[in-house]
C-alpha cells in the first residue's frame, strides 16, 4: 500500500474506533477527553468535504455538554471544562457550528476563574492541569466574543492572572523564573522550562497575550525575563544530544538531558521561542528557536531521541506536527524531511493487534502498553497530525500552543 493510501485508511479506521469507543472517556476535555475526540471528527469532516463526520463530531460534543450539565464539573484545560470551552470556541471561529459561545460558555465563568485564582495562589501555573490553562481559555474567548460585557469581564481575568504570574516571579537580573513542583508524589521543586507543565508554557502564553495591545505593558517584563531565563539554560555545545534540560534544580546536579518531544524538551522549547520571536519582533530570537528546532531534526536514532510511542504527547506523531508546523511557517527544508521521517516512524508504530488503529501508549517504565483514544496521547491527536501532514491545515494545533 502506498504511504498515501495507508495514511488514509488509518484515518478511515480512527474516525470507526473513536465512534464506537468515544464514551469509554470519562472526561470531557481538549487534550485528554471527549471534546479532543469530537474536534479530530470535525477536521475529518472538513479534510475530506463531508458532512458526516461532523455529525459524528457533533454527537460525541453533545453528549459531553450533556455530561456537564448533568454535574459533571472537572475545571481543568486537559481533561474538563475549560478545554471543552475551547473547542466549542474554535469550532465556532472555524465555521464548523454555530455554537453561540457567548450563551453556551459564560455559565462556566466564573466557576473557572476562581480555580484559576485558587491555582496560581498556590503556585500551580501548571499550562494542563493549572491556571495557565484556565488563563489560555479566557484569552480565546477574549479574542472571539461578541459581548462587550464579556470582553470586558475576560479582560480583567487576564490582567488579574498576570499581576499573579508577575508576583510568583524570581527576579535574577535580567532573568526571571518560576518555581514550580517537579514531583506531585516527593513534593521536589525547581524550575520546570517545559511546554506541557512549565516556563515554555509561560512564555508561550505570555506571547499570545503580548499580541493585545491593552495587555504588552504588564507582559513585556515578564516574557523578556523568561525568555532570558529559558535561554541562560541553553547548551551551546552543539554536538550535545539535546540543547535544554527537561528541568533546572540550582545548586544541585540534575539531568541536563532531555527528550525529543512536545511535552518536555527541545522541541517545546523551541515553539515556545519561536511564538515570543514573532509577538516581540525579535528575528535574533526568532533565528536562535530555528537552530534550536533544526538541531532536533538531526536526532532521529531511537537513542537520542528516547520516542517509545506514536502519540502526540511525547511520541512520533508530536514531532510530525512540531515540524511541519515550524515547516509551514519557515520553509525550512530541513523541518519537511524531519516532519515527513517522524510521520513513517509513527506508521511504523502501529503494530499492535490489540492496540486502537495498531496503535498503543507508552505509560512509563515498567508499566503496561494500552490503547487510547484522546487528542494528547490517543489516536484522535494522531488523527489530526496525519490531517494536517495531508491537507495542510494546521489551525487545530493551536491547543497545544503549538501555533
Amino acid at each position: 500500500m502506498e504511504k498515501e493510501e495507508l495514511l488514509h485508511a488509518k484515518l478511515k479506521e480512527i474516525s470507526h474506533i473513536l465512534r464506537e469507543k468515544y464514551k469509554e472517556s470519562d472526561q470531557t476535555g481538549v487534550l485528554a477527553g471527549t471534546s479532543g475526540i469530537a474536534l479530530f471528527q470535525f477536521h475529518y469532516s472538513k479534510f475530506l468535504d463531508t458532512d458526516e463526520f461532523a455529525d459524528i463530531g457533533a454527537e460525541i460534543l453533545t453528549d459531553g455538554i450533556e455530561r456537564i450539565n448533568n454535574g459533571y464539573g472537572f475545571p481543568t484545560y486537559c481533561s474538563g471544562l475549560a478545554g471543552t470551552g475551547w473547542v466549542v470556541d474554535h469550532l465556532e471561529q472555524q465555521d464548523f457550528m454555530d455554537a453561540e459561545s457567548d450563551e453556551l460558555l459564560a455559565e462556566l465563568d466564573h466557576y473557572l476563574h476562581g480555580v484559576m485564582v485558587s491555582d496560581i495562589k498556590e503556585g500551580n501555573y501548571d499550562f494542563l492541569h493549572g491556571a495557565l490553562g484556565y488563563g489560555f481559555y479566557f484569552l480565546k474567548r477574549y479574542g472571539n466574543t461578541r459581548s462587550a460585557g464579556l470582553k470586558e469581564r475576560y479582560k480583567n481575568h487576564l490582567y488579574e492572572l498576570i499581576g499573579l504570574l508577575s508576583e510568583l516571579a524570581e527576579t535574577d537580573g535580567d532573568k526571571i523564573k518560576w518555581l514550580s513542583v517537579l514531583n506531585r508524589e516527593t513534593g521536589e521543586k525547581g524550575y520546570n522550562l517545559s511546554l506541557s507543565h512549565g516556563m515554555s508554557s509561560i512564555v508561550n502564553f505570555l506571547s499570545r497575550l503580548y499580541k493585545h495591545d491593552i495587555f504588552r505593558t504588564q507582559v513585556h517584563p515578564l516574557l523578556k525575563g523568561g525568555v532570558a531565563y529559558i535561554l541562560s539554560h541553553k547548551n551551546e555545545d552543539s554536538s550535545v544530544m539535546s540543547l535544554f534540560p527537561a528541568w533546572v534544580k540550582e545548586g544541585e546536579d540534575y539531568d541536563r538531558t532531555s527528550r525529543l518531544a512536545w511535552c518536555y524538551g527541545d522541541p517545546g522549547v523551541g515553539v515556545s521561542l519561536w511564538q515570543a520571536s514573532k509577538s516581540l519582533e525579535d528575528t535574533g530570537l526568532g533565528q536562535t528557536a530555528v537552530e534550536i528546532l533544526k538541531h532536533a531534526t538531526r536526532r532521529t536514532a531511537p537513542e537520542s531521541s528516547m520516542v517509545r510511542d506514536a502519540g502526540l504527547c511525547h511520541g512520533s506523531f508530536g514531532n510530525a506536527q512540531i515540524f511541519n508546523r515550524m515547516y509551514a511557517e519557515t520553509g525550512e527544508e530541513a523541518f519537511r524531511e524531519a516532519a515527513a521521517f517522524w510521520l513513517s516512524d509513527g506508521l511504523e508504530k502501529a503494530v499492535y493487534e490489540d492496540g486502537y488503529a495498531g496503535f498503543k501508549q507508552w505509560r512509563g517504565q515498567d508499566r503496561e502498553w494500552r490503547g487510547e483514544l484522546t487528542l494528547l496521547e490517543g489516536i484522535a491527536g494522531i488523527g489530526l497530525s496525519i490531517i494536517s501532514h495531508l491537507s495542510g491545515d494546521n489551525s487545530w494545533d493551536e491547543c497545544l500552543m503549538i501555533g
